[in-house]
Parts: C-alpha cells; sequence; structure tokens
C-alpha cells in the first residue's frame, strides 16, 4: 500500500544518519536521488548489527528467505529511533496493480550534509518468508528494504527527506554512521514517489509490537467482490467490496471512490463504508449505482477494481481483483443464440421494432420465448453427384440452438441430408452429408427446427448424373507434361475442391477454372506406357471414360542437335533429332546466361548428370516466349549480374525432328556462362549431353554496302560476274546454306562464305522489285538484301548494265533516223499546243484570281456589315435586359438538367412512390440508408462493387453517381473526401495503363461525380461572372441565324459556323417588318409591335419571331407554344385569314410538296398581323375564297401518302430551276454556284467574323484570372498535381490533360453545348451547331497537341486556324496562374461547401434519391452483402448487418436478424 511520507516533529537539532537496506550490493548513483533496483535471488549473508531496535521488529527470522526486488515499488515506512537519531526506516514493495501514479505524492530532494547510507538486506535476511512490513504485513519476496534517514532540516523547522549514494553489504554502516567501500553493481532510478500517512498513524503509543504481531490483516485493504462479479451492460448496478482494518484510518472525513479500468480508461463511481456488526476489522464497501459499457465486441470483459480515498491514495487489493460486465447482444444477433446464453446472463430476445438480445429487465418489448423459422441466406456447394455424398454447408439464422434440433430435418431437392454435429454452428451453420437422389433432380434446402418452424432456401440444389464424352489428345509422353481436354456434361457438380482426375490411377493437376463441358488438366508420370482409363472423381463419386482411353507412350528422347553456335541475334536453327518427338505438345529451346563469377564459384559444389538421360521438370513454364531480366541495381552496361532465361518455341517437323530456332541475346552474353536446353513437356535434355559439345554464342556479322563509296547510289552489275559482298565475322555462327541473299524477288546463290567474303550468283536477268518496296513507292531497282538468322542487312540498289549489240546494220540506222526525226516533229507539235493552252490557261487564272480578291473584298465588307448591324441589335438587347435581366434558372433546375440530362422527369420532381401505409416505415429506412452512407468503408465498397458488374451500364454509372450527389448534397465536405478517395483509386488504376486516357470519358461512377462537382461549386461563377458573357454570343448567334433563310425541313441555314448545317443555295429572299397586334389591357386595348421577318419564312417560323419579340420581356417557359396559337393576318377592319403551313393552297410538284410562306400568301411588308389562340376548327361552307371581312381559315388536307414536304431546297435531288428567271446571265452564275457549293463556305467566315467579339469575349472571361479564380477550381487543381507528385508523373502533358479532361471537358463544354441548363431558353438545331463549333474550338483550345491543317481538313477547324494560338496561350496562362496562387486549404474548401449545403441543401429531394439508390442495392444485393462480409473492417462495423436492416425496413421482408 504506498503512504505518504510525513515530517516528524522537530524535537532537537543534531544531524542524522541515512541508512538503506538493499536487497543487492549497490553501487553510488550519479545523482543524490533514491533508486529502486531489479535483483536477483541472493544467498545467505550474515546478519546486521547495530540496528535501531525498532528496525529489528521488521527483519525476517533466520528462516526466511532473503527478499528480492522489482523495479517499481511501494515504500512502507515506519519511524524509528537509531543511537538518539530520528530515522525512518522505508521498505520498498512491488506495487499493487491497477495503481495510478498520480495517486501519489512528489517527494522535493534537497543535498545532504550528510551522504545517506544504503545497506544490502542481504546481510540479515534469510529463509523462505517474506519480510514483515513496518505494520505487520509480510512482504513479498521480492522487495527491498531501505532504511533512509533525514538528515538535516527545512527553514520551518521540518524535516526533509534525503536520499544519498547506497552502499553495499560489505560496508554495513557502524553506530556512527561510517560508511565503507561502494560497490559499482547499482542500477540507479531515476524517478521514486515517497507516500506515507501521518507519523502518528505509524507509532501509536505501545501498539508498536501488536501492529508488527497482526501480519496482513493488520493493514487496511479490500479482500474481494461480494456476491457475483457479473455485471450487465447499461444496467444500474451497486458493487459490494469486502474490506479490512479501515478503522485504522485517523483521517474519516476522507469518502471512498470505486475506480474501474475499462478499455484503457477509469470509470470513478462514488463508494459508503459500513462496518459489518459481528467483526469490528470487517467492512463492506459499495459502490454507488452505475451504468457500466465497452465497446468491444467480446461477451464479457474483465474490469479491474480497485478503492481509493477520495483526494488520497489507493487501497492495497489481491492481485486480478475485477468485476465481469458482459453484453448479452455480442455474438447473439439472433433469437436461436440469445438462447443459448448461459442461464447466470439472463438473457432474452426482445421483440420489437429492432430486435435484439438483452439483459432480461432492459427489454421494454415482448420478450419472444419461442425463435422465429429458420432463415437460409446460402447453400455451398448448389449441386452434387446423385449418388451423394456431397458435404454441403447451409448459412443463415435461427437454425437451432443444438445439433439434435436438426438432427433429422435437412432435406436436399426432397432427399434427406444427414447432419454432421461436430461441425454444427449454434444457429447459423449446418453441415450435411447428401443421400442418393434416385435420378435428377433440383429443389430447395429445407430445415425444420424443433419447436422453430421450417425455413427453406431461395437457391436450389440440384443432384446431377455428370457424363464424360471424351478426351484430347489421345496420346502422350509417360513422364507426363501433356496438357489434356476432358470433354462432357454437368463437370462443376459438387465441390470444386474435391473434384480430381485419374489416368489409369495417376492423378493428373487440374491446371484451370473448371466448366460446366470440359475439365484441363496436366498429366503426372507414368511407370508404364500403354493404355489408360480416364477417371474424374466428384467426392466419393466416379465417373469413367466408355468411349475412349489415354494411351501413354515411350518418352521423347533426343539423340542428337546441331549446329552448336549461333549469332548474338539467334534465329539461326538447330536441327534437334530423336525418337517420339511428335508427342510433345510445347517443345522449348531455353537458354541459361549465368554470370561467369556464380558459375565458377558454384561449379565444385554442383554434380550434373552428363549421361544424357532425361530428368522431370515441374509444368509451370509460360506457353509463350519469356524474358525473365531483373537487372540489379548499378548493374554495368553490357554486363549480367543476374541469372537470365530466354526461351523459343520449336517446331516439331516429324516424329524424329525438332526445328528449334536460336534465341536472340544482348552482349552481355559474351560475359556469361551459358547452357542450352531443350524443353519437351516435363523433360528437358542438355545440349552439350546430346550434341558432345557445349553450345556459343558469337559477335553478330556485319556486312558492308554493295557502294561503299556512295551507298545512295545504286551498284551496276555486269550480268555473268558474281557479286562479292565484303564484312566481318561472317562464317563464325553459320553456313552458306543458311544465308539468304536476294536481290528484289530473285534469289541470289551463295557459293562461297569466308570470315570477311561472301560471294554469289545473281540471276541473268535484273529482277522485278519486291512487293514490299512496290507498296512504298521506292524506286524501280530491286534492293540486294541479306538474311542471317534474325539478321536482315540491306545494301544498297542493283542495277544491270544492258549489252548492246557492237555495230548496228544500216536499216536499223535509217529506222532509227526516221523514228528520231517523227518523235522530234511530234515533240515540237505538241510544245506548240501547250503553249498555246497555258497562256489561256494563265489568263483564266488572272480572271479567277480577280474574281477571289472581288468576292474576298465582298466578304470583307458583308463582315462590317453584319457587325455593324448585330453591334446595334446587341446593344438594343442589352438595353432591354436591363428591366428584364438574363433567364437564369433557379437552382433546382439547372441541378435537374445537369445531374439527368435526357431524363424525361427527374427524380428530383417525383414523390416517393410506396404505399401510404408504408410510407413512415420506408422513411425510416432511407434515413437509414442515409446514414450507412456516410460510411466511407461500404460507399466505396458500394461503389466499386457495382462497377465490376457486366449489367451496370454507363447509363446506370452515372445515374447512380447522380443519385449520391443528390443524396450527399446536404454534405459535400464528406462528398468531396470521398471524391478524392475514389479519384486516387482511379489514378492508381490509370498508372498502369495510359494515364492521358483518365477523365476523358465518363466510364465510371467518380468521372460522374466529379462533373456534378464541378456544377455545384461553378453555379454562382457561372451567374455572376460567365453568365451575361455567354447569354449575349447565345443571343448573337440566335439574331445572326435568323437573319437569314433556314430551311424549315432540312435545318441548314444561310448564317451558321457548321460547314454541315451550311445552305448552299441561293435563295431569293427580302425582309418584311409585319406590325403585330398585341393585347395589352382589355380586349378593346392593343398595341402594335414591329417585327422583322423573311418572305421565304414558313407560317411557324414567322410565329416563332412574333413571339419572340412580343414576349422578349418574359423567360422561355412562361411563354405561350407555336401549337398553341394561330397567325391571322388582317387586311382592313374584316378581312381576318388563318395562315398555316399546310392547307389546301399548298404547291404540290410529284411527290413534292412545299411549306406555305409569307411569299406563298403574298403577305405585303407592314402588313398586320396578330396571334389567335388555336380552337376546334371551324369549317364555313359559304366560301373557300378568300373574302375580306370574313374569317376564313384554309381547310388543311388529310393524309397523303407518299408526298415528300420541302421548303428551301429539296432533300435529297437537286432543286429544280425557277421558271422566272431574270436573264441568261444570273442562271449561268446560278449555275457556277451548284457547280462550285464551295463558293458558299464564305457564308462562314462572315459568320464567324460577325460573333468574333462575343467568342473572345467569353473566352476571356473563362480564362482569366484577374478576378479571383473559383476556389473549387484552385483546390481541384492541386489536387492533381499532388496525385501527380505521389504516383510519379512528372510528364506536364499529362497533367495538363488531367486538368482539361476535368474542368473545361467536363464542365464547361457541356455548358457551352447546353445553353438550356443554364438559361430559360429554347436552343434551335442551328444555334447547337454554331455552339458545336465554338466549344469544340475551346476544347482544341485547351489541348497541347499542335493540330496539323491541310486541304482535308474540316472546315470548322480551318475556322478557327489563326485563333487556336492565341487561345493556347490564353489557357496554359490560366493553368500557371492558377498554380502560383496560394493554395486553397481544406478547412477554406470545407467551409465554401458547407455554405453551399446550407444554401442549395433544401433544393433538392434527398429521400426519392435514396429511395432510387436502394432500387440499386436490391438489384445487386448479394454481391453487395458478399463484398461486405469479404472485409473484416466492415464485418467489425456490421455494415452488412445494417444493410439487412435498412432492406428489412424497406422492403418490409424478413431478414436474418
Amino acid at each position: 500500500m504506498p503512504i505518504h511520507p510525513t515530517t516528524a516533529p522537530h524535537k532537537e537539532s543534531m544531524p542524522s544518519t541515512a541508512v538503506a537496506v538493499s536487497a543487492l550490493p549497490v553501487a553510488p548513483p550519479s545523482t543524490p536521488e533514491p533508486a529502486v533496483i531489479p535483483s536477483t535471488t541472493m544467498g545467505t549473508t550474515p546478519p546486521l548489527h547495530n540496528l535501531p531496535t525498532t528496525f529489528q521488529h521488521t527483519m525476517p527470522s533466520s528462516t526466511q528467505q532473503a527478499p528480492t526486488t522489482e523495479a517499481g515499488a511501494d515504500t512502507l515506512l515506519k519511524d524509528s529511533i537509531a543511537g538518539g537519531k530520528e530515522a525512518h526506516v522505508g521498505l520498498l514493495s512491488t506495487p499493487a496493480p491497477g495503481g495510478h501514479s498520480e495517486d501519489t505524492a512528489d517527494v522535493s530532494h534537497k543535498e545532504s550534509a550528510v551522504d545517506p547510507v544504503t545497506v544490502s538486506a542481504s546481510t540479515a535476511l534469510s529463509g523462505d518468508a517474506g519480510v514483515m512490513g513496518p505494520l505487520g504485513e509480510v512482504l513479498p519476496p521480492s522487495s527491498t528494504a531501505v532504511v533512509t534517514l533525514w538528515s538535516e532540516e527545512n527553514d520551518d523547522g521540518e524535516a526533509s527527506l534525503e536520499t544519498g549514494p547506497p552502499v553495499s553489504s560489505a560496508s554495513a554502516p557502524s553506530g556512527d554512521g561510517e560508511e565503507g567501500p561502494v560497490s559499482t553493481d547499482f542500477s540507479h532510478a531515476q524517478d521514486v514517489n515517497f507516500q506515507s500517512d501521518p507519523a502518528e498513524f505509524f507509532l501509536p503509543q505501545g501498539d508498536e509490537d501488536s501492529l508488527v504481531s497482526g501480519g496482513s490483516f493488520a493493514c487496511p485493504c479490500v479482500e474481494t467482490v461480494q456476491g457475483s462479479s457479473l455485471l450487465p451492460v447499461n444496467i444500474e448496478r451497486k458493487i459490494t467490496l469486502v474490506g479490512r482494518n479501515l478503522h485504522l484510518f485517523k483521517d474519516e472525513e476522507l469518502d471512498y471512490e470505486c475506480v474501474l479500468a475499462i478499455e484503457g480508461r477509469s470509470v470513478v463511481v462514488a463508494a459508503f463504508v459500513e462496518m459489518d456488526d459481528s467483526q469490528s476489522s470487517l467492512f463492506y464497501i459499495t459502490c454507488q449505482l452505475h451504468q457500466y459499457s465497452y465497446s468491444a465486441a467480446v461477451e464479457e470483459y474483465n474490469a479491474a477494481i480497485t478503492v481509493r480515498r477520495r483526494g488520497s491514495f489507493q487501497m492495497d487489493s489481491p492481485q486480478g481483483l475485477h468485476v465481469r460486465l458482459y453484453n448479452c447482444s455480442v455474438g447473439r444477433s439472433d433469437c436461436s443464440r440469445c438462447r443459448t446464453a448461459q442461464q447466470q446472463y439472463s438473457c432474452v430476445w426482445c421483440e420489437g421494432v429492432h430486435s435484439s438480445c438483452v439483459f432480461n429487465s432492459s427489454c421494454t418489448d415482448h420478450i419472444q420465448h419461442t425463435c422465429p423459422a429458420p432463415h437460409i441466406h446460402l447453400i455451398e456447394p448448389l449441386s452434387g453427384p446423385v449418388e451423394g455424398g456431397t458435404v454441403i454447408t447451409i448459412s443463415g439464422s435461427n437454425l437451432g440452438q443444438r445439433a439434435e434440433d436438426v438432427q433429422h430435418s435437412v432435406t436436399v431437392a426432397g432427399a434427406p441430408c444427414k447432419v454432421i454435429p461436430s461441425r454444427y454452428e449454434v444457429s447459423s451453420s449446418i453441415v450435411c452429408e447428401t443421400t442418393a437422389s434416385g435420378g435428377e433432380r433440383r429443389g430447395q434446402v429445407s430445415v425444420e427446427v424443433k419447436e422453430g418452424g421450417t425455413g427453406q432456401s431461395v437457391q436450389h440444389f440440384h443432384y446431377q448424373d455428370p457424363v464424360l464424352l471424351g478426351v484430347s489428345p489421345l496420346k502422350g509422353p509417360m513422364s507426363g507434361g501433356t496438357s489434356l481436354t476432358i470433354m462432357g456434361r454437368g463437370l462443376r457438380t459438387g465441390q470444386l475442391s474435391e473434384i480430381s482426375v485419374l489416368i489409369g490411377g495417376v492423378p493428373c493437376l487440374i491446371s484451370s477454372e473448371l466448366e460446366d463441358e470440359q475439365i484441363k488438366c496436366l498429366t503426372g508420370g507414368s511407370n508404364r506406357t500403354g493404355e489408360r482409363g480416364v477417371t474424374v472423381q466428384f467426392g466419393s463419386a466416379e465417373r469413367h471414360l466408355q468411349t475412349s482411353s489415354y494411351h501413354y507412350t515411350p518418352d521423347p528422347n533426343i539423340t542428337s542437335a546441331a549446329p552448336c553456335k549461333s549469332f548474338l541475334s539467334g534465329g539461326r536453327v538447330i536441327r534437334v533429332s530423336g525418337q517420339n518427338l511428335d508427342v510433345v505438345q510445347e517443345p522449348r529451346i531455353r537458354v541459361t546466361l549465368s554470370p561467369l563469377e556464380l558459375h565458377f564459384s558454384g561449379r565444385k559444389r554442383r554434380k550434373r548428370k552428363s549421361d544424357g538421360h532425361s530428368r522431370r521438370e515441374d509444368r509451370h513454364w509460360p506457353l509463350k516466349r519469356q524474358r525473365r531480366i531483373v537487372p540489379e541495381p548499378g548493374c554495368p552496361e553490357d554486363s549480367l549480374c543476374d541469372v537470365k532465361q530466354i526461351e523459343e518455341h520449336c517446331t516439331v517437323n516429324s516424329s524424329t525432328l525438332l526445328l528449334c530456332p536460336t534465341p536472340e541475346l544482348g552482349p552481355e552474353a559474351r560475359h556469361a556462362a551459358i547452357n542450352v536446353h531443350f524443353l519437351l513437356d516435363n523433360l528437358s535434355f542438355d545440349f552439350k549431353a546430346v550434341s558432345g559439345s557445349p553450345f556459343s554464342y558469337e559477335l553478330n556479322p556485319i556486312l558492308h554496302p554493295l557502294n561503299r563509296g556512295d551507298p545512295s547510289k545504286p551498284y551496276r552489275h555486269k550480268p555473268g560476274s558474281v557479286i562479292s559482298v565484303e564484312g566481318e565475322n561472317l562464317d563464325l555462327a553459320i553456313f552458306k546454306e543458311e544465308v539468304v541473299a536476294l536481290i528484289g524477288d530473285g534469289v541470289c546463290a551463295v557459293k562461297t562464305l569466308t570470315r570477311n567474303h561472301l560471294y554469289c550468283e545473281p540471276p541473268t536477268q535484273q529482277p522485278s522489285v519486291s512487293t514490299s518496296k512496290k507498296r512504298e513507292g521506292a524506286d524501280a531497282l530491286p534492293e540486294f538484301t541479306v538474311r542471317m538468322g534474325n539478321l536482315n542487312f540491306s545494301l544498297g540498289r542493283v542495277q544491270y548494265d544492258s549489252q548492246g549489240q557492237a555495230m548496228f546494220p544500216l536499216e536499223a540506222q535509217v529506222g532509227v533516223g526516221v523514228g528520231a526525226f517523227i518523235v522530234a516533229l511530234i515533240v515540237l507539235v505538241i510544245v506548240l499546243i501547250y503553249r498555246r493552252k497555258s497562256k489561256q490557261a494563265l489568263r483564266d487564272y488572272k480572271k479567277v484570281q480577280i474574281q477571289l480578291e472581288n468576292l474576298e473584298t465582298s466578304v470583307r465588307d458583308c463582315c462590317k456589315k453584319e457587325f455593324t448591324d448585330l453591334m446595334t441589335e446587341m446593344m438594343d438587347m442589352s438595353s432591354d435586359l436591363v428591366g428584364s435581366g438574363i433567364p437564369f434558372l433557379d437552382y433546382r433546375t439547372y441541378a435537374e438538367r445537369i445531374f439527368f440530362p435526357g431524363h424525361r422527369e427527374s427524380p428530383l420532381r417525383r414523390d416517393l412512390d410506396v404505399p401510404a401505409c408504408r410510407r413512415v416505415t420506408v422513411e425510416q429506412g432511407l434515413v437509414q440508408l442515409s446514414n450507412l452512407l456516410n460510411s466511407k468503408l461500404f460507399l466505396t465498397k458500394f461503389i466499386h462493387t457495382l462497377e465490376g458488374q457486366r449489367t451496370f451500364s454507363p447509363r446506370d454509372r452515372a445515374y447512380v453517381a447522380s443519385l449520391l450527389t443528390v443524396a450527399l448534397h446536404g454534405k459535400l465536405e464528406y462528398f468531396t473526401d470521398i471524391l478524392k478517395t475514389l479519384l486516387s483509386h482511379l489514378v492508381e488504376q490509370y498508372t498502369t495503363k495510359n494515364p492521358k486516357l483518365m477523365l476523358r470519358r465518363t466510364e465510371s461512377v467518380v468521372e460522374k461525380l466529379l462533373t456534378n462537382w464541378m456544377s455545384i461549386c461553378l453555379y454562382s461563377f457561372l451567374r455572376d461572372s460567365a453568365g451575361e458573357s455567354f447569354y449575349m454570343l447565345f443571343r448573337a448567334i440566335k439574331h445572326q441565324v435568323d437573319k437569314g433563310p433556314v430551311d424549315a425541313v432540312t435545318g441548314k441555314a444561310k448564317y451558321t459556323l457548321n460547314d454541315n448545317r451550311l445552305l448552299r443555295e441561293d435563295v431569293e429572299y427580302r425582309t418584311l417588318t409585319l406590325n403585330v397586334l398585341v393585347t395589352s389591357g382589355g380586349a378593346s386595348e392593343s398595341q402594335t409591335v414591329p417585327t422583322k421577318v423573311l418572305d421565304c419564312d414558313t407560317i411557324t417560323q414567322v410565329k416563332e419571331k412574333i413571339l419572340e419579340q412580343t414576349w422578349k420581356g418574359t423567360s422561355y417557359s412562361q411563354r405561350p407554344s407555336t401549337d398553341s396559337v394561330h397567325l391571322e393576318w388582317r387586311a382592313g377592319m374584316a378581312g381576318h385569314l388563318i395562315l398555316s403551313d399546310e392547307d389546301l393552297t399548298s404547291v404540290v410538284q410529284g411527290s413534292w410538296k412545299r411549306l406555305n410562306t409569307l411569299q406563298h400568301y403574298k403577305v405585303p411588308d407592314g402588313a398586320t398581323v396578330t396571334l389567335v389562340a388555336r380552337q376546334s376548327k371551324q369549317v364555313h361552307h359559304d366560301s373557300h375564297d378568300y373574302v375580306p371581312g370574313e374569317k376564313t381559315p384554309m381547310l388543311e388536307d388529310g393524309d397523303e401518302g407518299g408526298v415528300r414536304q420541302w421548303h428551301l431546297v429539296k432533300a435529297s435531288e437537286e432543286p429544280e430551276l425557277s421558271k422566272h428567271r431574270r436573264g441568261s446571265l444570273r442562271e449561268r452564275e446560278r449555275e457556277r454556284a451548284k457547280a462550285i457549293p464551295e463558293i458558299y463556305l464564305t457564308r462562314l467566315l462572315s459568320m464567324k467574323g460577325t460573333l468574333q467579339k462575343f467568342v473572345d469575349d467569353l473566352f476571356t472571361v473563362i480564362l482569366s484570372t484577374s478576378r479571383p479564380v473559383p476556389l473549387a477550381v484552385k483546390y481541384f487543381f492541386d489536387l492533381l498535381d499532388d496525385q501527380a507528385a505521389q504516383h510519379n508523373i512528372t510528364d506536364p502533358e499529362t497533367i495538363h490533360i488531367w486538368k482539361t479532361n476535368s474542368l473545361p471537358l467536363r464542365f464547361w463544354i457541356n455548358i457551352l453545348k447546353n445553353p438550356q441548363f443554364i438559361f430559360d431558353v429554347q436552343a434551335s438545331d442551328n444555334v447547337d451547331a454554331v455552339l458545336s463549333v465554338i466549344a469544340q474550338t475551346f476544347m482544341d483550345s485547351c489541348t497541347i497537341a499542335d493540330h496539323k491543317l491541310g486541304r482535308d481538313s474540316p472546315i470548322n477547324k480551318l475556322l478557327y486556324a489563326r485563333d487556336i494560338p492565341r487561345y493556347k496561350q490564353m489557357v496554359e496562362r490560366y493553368y500557371a496562374d492558377i498554380r502560383q496562387t496560394i493554395s486553397a486549404s481544406d478547412q477554406e474548401m470545407n467551409s465554401a461547401l458547407a455554405e453551399l449545403s446550407r444554401n442549395y441543401s433544401s433544393e433538392v429531394n434527398h429521400l426519392v434519391a435514396l429511395h432510387e439508390l436502394y432500387k440499386y442495392i436490391n438489384k445487386y444485393y448479394d454481391q453487395i452483402i458478399t463484398a461486405l462480409e469479404e472485409d473484416s473492417t466492415a464485418q467489425k462495423m456490421q455494415l452488412g448487418y445494417r444493410l439487412q436492416q435498412i432492406a428489412a425496413a424497406v422492403e418490409n421482408k424478413v431478414t436474418d436478424l
């Protein structure tokens, strides 16, 4: 028991002496502090003399064993009078378990004028008993007795504790305090705390002898726990401890406390003490009511318990004193397990909303006395032979409380299954052996528990009758190693691990995954040849192949191999002769390179068999050529530091001949030991053993070009002579018969081969050029090539010298002269004609040049005019926007269109599709699912499991990612953490492939999550910064497109940037200004709004332009649609006519019907029109002609079979020439334009020049760093830089591509192509086509690769060819500026994300998104549960259990809970 040191009252001023008794020889410590030293058992030594009488009371008798000490001890002190001097005697003993150092008081030390002395107690202590303490207790033998005397006083008159260097037992102090020699074997402890009670307690007057004689019972202590030490968790319980001698404490006002050590923390509970009525020294310490708990997943936890006095020290107690906490729910997840708990635990199954196993008194719901029916989760395997004998494992819950409950009640597909009691696990697993079924059948597994109901599996077990149909090949060597394929039906029967193949009793090792129709295995070695039966064992059942058998043939044998040299380049064919070589499946040649040092050092130890016999090897080599090269760090170039093996496949020529090409080696082979082996399945033959000489590699040959003076010129060959080629090392490792020399396609026969020369005889006629050279478009002269093994030398072109006659006959000379004259005359005529044509072409060229200059001037003037008009219109529109503002979408609509593009109905708009009676339960389950999604482990497992399913399409990935975005919208900080984790997984995946392809397409969930994350974070930037420039560009495009003709059928327009949408016709049109009557107040109040249209516009196009002009201050979604109104032309007060695209007046030409336009109705400039609401059709019978003053809508014609519509141009035919043409000149111009439709490409340039300012403004806003860059962009770009650094990716192009794919590609391109995502507008097909060209230009600007443009390049890229380099500089500057700015900390980003969550979380419907997510969980439920069960951390977190609870709530289905 630790005791605090106290100061004795100062009686007289005199020097004091310090004496310590130690169990070991000790030496002076380096600093004057008390020491506790470890010790071993000591022998008996002479007793101490001259010790005070009171101190001798503490010494054991001669029969007692000398004490030993251990590190760390409590100090017990007792006052003693030694020679008229006051002394304190301390005994160091091992502290009680559970003691706390913070309960002891530190003692301050001061240097002493008289050094204290420590004396070994071994001089006086002997025997087996422990040391008697100052209070009479028996100390354990592992104790050290220390006597310490205080040596001086403090200023206030109180003595202070002094310690000094202890001395050995050889220098026991005398009465006057002298000390002898000091031992140097002392181990000094620096930190010792001394504790004691007041001095009066130790020396009551007249009671010294009684205290000492009392033994251990004289000390206040705690003995045991009264009653049961079992305590249920989370239930208030009292603990009663039995103590003794508590009345000895003088400070009775101090309270008591119980201290329990639970999982590294101390639980302190107030306590009170009651004295036993019969024994005055017996006390009961009662710890107050308290609920105890622990988090460890164990049924029972031993918590050490001690008692201390409040603010004071800890009381002694037996070692290992503890109480036992237990938790009924641990390990008892179902009713059956709960009922098997020991009765002393009083555990019951509490039925309720969350059923569980609890302590009986804590159940507030119904106590279930009968367990529910068993629930089977899994059976394994799912098949077995009809003979039975298959051991099946049935996993589930409530499968009984002991094996006898299900002993005779398990059936598999209707057949009994014998339970194996030794492998039964309570409630969760039954292992049984199937019995014979009598035939093939399929059925469920049924388990009936005694007094517990019956449960059936969802899975079906299949009794199968496997059949063997054949084996291939039918023969192989007796040494084995042959790969067999056994065909059949139902071969995946029973436990796959119990399926084995025997060939005549010899095991055949299964080498690949089992299939239902075939098994592949490697044959083992047999000791004899002949036919062998093929047997497949399915556990205890066997099937034999009846139709054929396998034949073991004699092993292949190699008798000779030649040649024995090869060039380093390899490719030389070695002819291997022997017997039975055709039975080998995979013959190979292996070259082994060993460092010379390793070879020489191991030569003496290695005994090699060189008798030519084969040896068996394990069949583990690959089927393809393999190089195993593992260079050591710092290995010199062209040298070998490790063993290397290279293999090459051989070709079976016949049963007696193999052709093996030598492998290619590097230059390090010249400085290595070379061993060559032939591998014939399981056999290996050493080249040296079969050929008698070692194999060697020689330097590669060198051949010089034929024309060494100028290799670019052809070699001139005179027919009839041989070709001589110079070189080096030509015949070191090849014969002339193996050299192949070719001139084009002709063979140059090698006649002689020496060390430095090769002579070959070429064909008599110059051969043709080889086919490969013809494809390459090479010269017409044939190439001279030489092939030596794997080496191919191209030595130059060869030109044959032609041999003419020595003298021509006279007739021939005359003929040649006449022919030459005729040829010269013809050439002269051709030259004259060519000059005339050239002058005409030059004149035509100048004409075309003048026309092009005029065209360029007209295009420039047109651009200026169009731009001026557009700027005027845009200024008017800007003034209109001041009042109405930009029609931004609200965040909810924006999120719907970004997250779920292409969905007719967004999940954010729907309500939960569940019955009202289950709505509350389902919502609770969805809330639990939301909490489960907060588990990072579950969420990542869930996503990776879904992505691993083949049926999980890319559309499903994007949909699930958007659902997760909605579900986690209120926790964007956590959402960002998940995004970072998944992104790191994606980076690891792509670093093994091509990292430049990462984030290019939406092929994973994380890529769609990134798109959504960027869209959320940049919404405010869109509204505040980039939105205005983008909207102005959109309006400029729409205005410019509508300014010219647009074909309503083909969608082609005069003004566009997309050449596929360009109207390549000259359409006559003029601009009309219509006065539109708009009702502003009452029915009689109206005003006129002028609207510009084209006379070639269809009626629907006119209505769109009128709605655009009259409702320009209203968002598109608030406007009426064109189908809901009629266009009415009013002429005068009474003339009303409804105009439509089709009616009885439509022009029909053959199978073509033209849509009606204003030109068709002859509507004049300044005409008055109005829009009237569409109602039911009105049929007027008086007249179909137009009569002023009457409403006479034209009747629409009915269905016309085979009639095709057209507007400006016909879709598949050339437009017919108009019958009303104004002269032949205009007609010729139109014909020329038709012949060259590219003449209209200048319209693209005009459109580009008009929109240039708006495109530049938008790109500048997006790529500008003059204003603060969005925090999300900086944060994510830094994240990509960190990921690249972690994976050692230093290529700046790769990092640039990552950033481009994450921001411009995933966000800006998506917005640029879809303005309806951010604005309440309608984008027509023509506007979309223009925006696509601009978006593609933006994407090209963000790439590093240079785009080489030519005549065949797309028109869209040629349009912005000059602008893209400037835009690229903007992008590179944008990325560089972002990287140089101060990094965004996680705290700043989390703060911004938290604000976004608060602002927008109410805009989305979390429950519907969770319900949609659960549909995917339900679809892949088994795979998700399996993934969670395979992860140990997920098991500890009970993620699978929580998912089952959610399924029970949402699906209302029974689980194993």
